[in-house]
């Protein structure tokens, strides 16, 4: 795959972004484009945490269940859960049933609210790359890691943030939109 690919509306696409109807929808209004705020961004660093050695179409289609069974991903919520959560995660058909996915994400909502003195958004924004990068014409140019990615990771696990390596730190730079990865002629970008 070497150049976006024109979809059925006539509009040039990354070339996974046309895979399914839900990487259409997900690729067209929410991959790249900037996120906002601890909740929004804890959620984010959970689903791709949870999406490690997954495809991102299995998260993407387990994401209401996910909302649900994490209530919302209010970090308050999340941060007090115990071990009949825990358990109760482990039995939810609706997610991905790891517990040391769902531990990390329990111990990330704890690391999140004994930030002091900073913001999940402010940290995470931090790292977004100056200049950006350029765009990307194929996946060939599209890395897997970045020094700013491996820079996020380690100030996240300082902070006691748990499954955040530089591989997930820059799928959710691409996520939220701290990296515009959408290639140079697809209409997202």
């Amino acid at each position: 795959m070497t150049e976006a690919i024109r979809g059925e509306d006539g509009r040039l696409r990354c070339p996974w972004g046309l895979s399914t109807p839900d990487y259409v929808e997900y690729h067209d209004t929410e991959w790249g484009k900037p996120v906002h705020g601890d909740t929004a961004l804890y959620e984010r660093l959970a689903l791709e945490a949870f999406q490690s050695g997954l495809s991102w179409i299995t998260i993407l289609r387990r994401r209401e269940g996910f909302r649900r069974a994490f209530d919302g991903f209010d970090p308050v919520k999340v941060a007090a859960y115990g071990d009949a959560d825990v358990a109760r995660l482990l039995a939810d058909e609706g997610i991905i049933r790891n517990r040391a996915k769902i531990l990390a994400t329990i111990a990330n909502a704890r690391a999140l609210l004994a930030l002091d003195g900073t913001t999940l958004d402010a940290l995470i924004w931090s790292h977004a790359p100056d200049p950006a990068p350029t765009a990307p014409k194929s996946l060939s140019d599209v890395p897997a890691v970045t020094p700013e990615s491996t820079a996020l990771a380690k100030s996240l696990k300082r902070h006691g943030f748990r499954f955040v390596g530089p591989t997930t730190a820059y799928a959710m730079m691409q996520a939220c939109g701290l990296v515009n990865d959408h290639f140079t002629d697809c209409f997202a970008r």
